[in-house]
């Protein structure tokens, strides 16, 4: 257990690392698609934390996928709204 944990921590540093950069490119380009990419990978960073402090016998153990959901959502709007801002503008 401890070593999965452990995992789960570098998976969640690895993916506030990615946020934070997608965040200073964000200020640097103005592009959403950066700021929408940012949020996706924090999202999965809170999803990560959430699995490594939740007891794994624990029955709601799945409501924390639900978070990556919403990541992957956020991935997808963000492609969505770059490819209608490059029709319309």
């Amino acid at each position: 257990m401890p070593l999965k944990q452990f995992l789960w921590g570098m998976l969640t540093m690895g993916n506030l690392v990615a946020a934070l950069l997608l965040l200073r490119f964000w200020r640097v380009s103005r592009d959403r698609l950066f700021l929408f990419f940012a949020a996706a990978f924090a999202t999965l960073a809170l999803n990560w934390l959430g699995l490594s402090v939740i007891d794994p016998a624990l029955e709601l153990r799945h409501f924390a996928y639900w978070l990556r959901f919403c990541a992957f959502l956020l991935l997808i709007a963000g492609i969505v709204d770059k490819n209608r801002r490059r029709r319309t503008g």
